[in-house]
């Protein structure tokens, strides 16, 4: 065993019996490197990344290349999940070396932390114009031994580059509708007209993109992709949930892991489909996905795992893929690999189950069961919603035992196994934020909208950058790295630097606050010239734009959320409106409005001039 046997991250203890002398992050590392004049090598993957543990079999399972790392390099892994901030930090850098990133990522270090040379995946041997990876090891480590000052020429120009990219400029041009219509416009003349989607293969699900599509009215557009993606392949016809990402431009052949994120994610644009054209279908999917979530990734302690792995036994999608002999409809089968097929087309609810319960005697794929605060934040936004919407109590349940958990002060990153690990980051205070306005949401209870708030002015402070704006991704007082960054586009999840515009700008109507508004239309000014340019990277933040360009609209509903008040309005697709259940006068919102002749009642406001108080749920339809 190598030192990774004392960590928690599952993806690091796959790792902790190859012959590689691997080590965590850490100064331990970088002080070996300094004492033995050797450059670190740093590979950065996760549990559920096929390509990572296709490089494991193939390079740090074999001895001979393992005994060529021990040799020339300072070997650390790294988990992406659990340090983000490792990960932006040196993906940038091979982005900026080679033009593309990925993961497994493999870049090299000088002994200061300098990246000088980097790559994704390198095959055993020679192959499709890519060098052996043991070449590679032996021209670095000749690089660095042979040319020192091209090696510290190389790792300057790219620290220089990394960090004048966290120095980008707000944008003086005013935040107008008039970016929001040029980026609907460029969404649309990307999108797959057939298929759905935007761009060619590989298809990733665009979450954040649908849901500003249906904020704006453009349903079609939307139903499109949605329909495409859960015909069948991408979307887990038999168990509810998406996988991955397409490999193809028809969302069939998926890549097979499943993420906590890109699940919790697509719950809401669903389940607002659903809302907005009354189709059942948009309504099945939210269902089968959310019970998918609560099956197979809530872990004891309340939080949700983060991932699914798309291999089993070493083939990829093996638990998932059927042949006509299994009892899967022969109809509904399209061929895959191995002699086994993907389900594509509709399967009956009895049909749908029997399957499942085949399937469940199978060899499942490894679980990461490491709990991500941030995914969780998306997770228990996607659970509220959905508790609220389909009227579900064991959703309202997991979604309360999730939030408990979340509330811990200080916020953490990972936790596994009931052991908390690293500082949050920008992301997981934004998201679970998000989640526990949601939570408020759909229980009324005001804890939750205080927490929610407690938490983004946390963010605020520890993240904020007073001299350009926006929020850094790691907190003032973290880990220095060779670069402290911002992030702004979705990649895959939503920037963090969004989301908290997003809740700042909720919480800001709630309480009146002019303060939060301007921290989050600073954060909008450093992407304003990207939204009409990249929209599809852009798609939080064009939802965070278009809720700040829309006419305040506040709900302030004094009663329990299962009064028939409420429920009504509630019922619909009101995607600008602010909420907050009182009565409470700690809440500028709420602050002396009351049951109406002890009736329930609902306040409608626009910044806190309000209506006559409606007690009639039929006022509201």
């Amino acid at each position: 065993m190598n030192r990774l046997a004392q960590e928690t991250s599952p993806y690091l203890l796959q790792h902790a019996d190859n012959p590689v002398d691997w080590q965590p992050w850490g100064e331990e590392a970088f002080s070996q490197g300094r004492r033995e004049r050797k450059p670190l090598l740093v590979s950065i993957g996760y549990s559920a990344c096929h390509w990572c543990h296709v490089m494991e079999r193939e390079s740090f399972d074999n001895p001979a290349t393992a005994a060529v790392m021990n040799e020339l390099f300072v070997n650390v892994k790294v988990d992406r999940e659990e340090r983000p901030d490792v990960d932006a930090v040196y993906m940038d850098a091979v982005v900026a070396l080679t033009g593309q990133g990925g993961w497994p990522l493999t870049v090299f270090l000088t002994p200061d932390g300098e990246p000088f040379y980097g790559g994704t995946y390198f095959p055993p041997e020679p192959r499709h114009g890519l060098p052996s990876f043991r070449q590679v090891l032996r021209a670095v480590a000749d690089a660095y031994r042979e040319r020192p000052e091209d090696v510290a020429a190389q790792a300057e120009a790219l620290v220089g580059a990394l960090r004048r990219s966290a120095e980008t400029e707000p944008s003086r041009e005013p935040l107008t509708e008039s970016l929001l219509a040029e980026a609907e416009r460029g969404l649309l003349s990307q999108l797959d007209p057939r298929w759905g989607g935007f761009g060619h293969a590989p298809k990733f699900p665009p979450a954040s993109v649908l849901e500003f599509l249906l904020r704006r009215g453009r349903i079609d557009a939307a139903r499109l992709t949605l329909d495409g993606m859960a015909a069948g392949g991408m979307y887990d016809l038999v168990g509810g949930g998406f996988h991955r990402y397409s490999v193809d431009g028809e969302w069939l052949v998926p890549h097979f892991e499943k993420m906590l994120y890109d699940n919790a994610l697509l719950v809401p644009p669903y389940l607002h489909a659903w809302l907005l054209t009354g189709e059942e279908r948009y309504r099945v999917v939210a269902e089968q996905t959310l019970d998918y979530m609560v099956r197979e990734l809530r872990l004891p302690s309340g939080g949700f795992a983060s991932a699914q792995d798309a291999d089993t036994d070493g083939v990829e999608g093996l638990t998932y893929t059927w042949t006509a002999e299994e009892g899967a409809p022969a109809e509904l089968l399209q061929p895959f690999e191995h002699g086994r097929s993907i389900l594509r087309g509709e399967l009956d609810e009895e049909t749908r189950m029997r399957l499942l319960a085949i399937r469940e005697q199978r060899p499942q794929p490894a679980l990461d069961d490491k709990v991500i605060a941030s995914w969780n934040g998306l997770a228990l936004a996607a659970l509220a919603e959905g508790a609220r919407r389909l009227a579900s109590n064991g959703l309202l349940q997991a979604a309360e035992e999730l939030g408990e958990l979340l509330a811990a002060d200080p916020l953490w990153r990972t936790m596994r196994d009931g052991r908390a690990k690293f500082p949050a980051y920008l992301d997981d205070y934004a998201n679970v934020a998000h989640g526990l306005y949601e939570l408020h949401v759909a229980t009324g209870d005001l804890r939750w909208l205080r927490e929610s708030r407690r938490i983004a002015v946390a963010a605020v402070e520890r993240f904020g950058d007073p001299e350009r704006g926006g929020f850094f991704l790691t907190p003032a007082d973290g880990e220095k790295l060779v670069a402290r960054q911002k992030t702004f586009d979705d990649n895959p999840t939503p920037a963090g630097s969004s989301m908290l515009a997003f809740v700042l700008l909720r919480l800001a109507r709630i309480w009146g606050d002019d303060e939060l508004e301007r921290l989050a239309v600073g954060a909008l000014r450093l992407v304003r010239d990207l939204l009409p340019r990249a929209p599809s990277a852009f798609g939080w933040a064009l939802c965070a734009l278009d809720l700040q360009l829309s006419p305040p609209r506040e709900l302030a509903i004094i009663g329990g959320t299962d009064t028939d008040v409420a429920r009504a309005a509630l019922a619909g697709f009101d995607p600008n409106a602010v909420v907050a259940f009182g009565p409470a006068d700690d809440v500028p919102l709420l602050e002396g409005k009351t049951l109406v002749e002890g009736r329930p009642a609902v306040y409608v406001c626009e910044r806190f001039a309000c209506r006559t108080p409606v007690t009639d749920p039929a006022e509201l339809a």
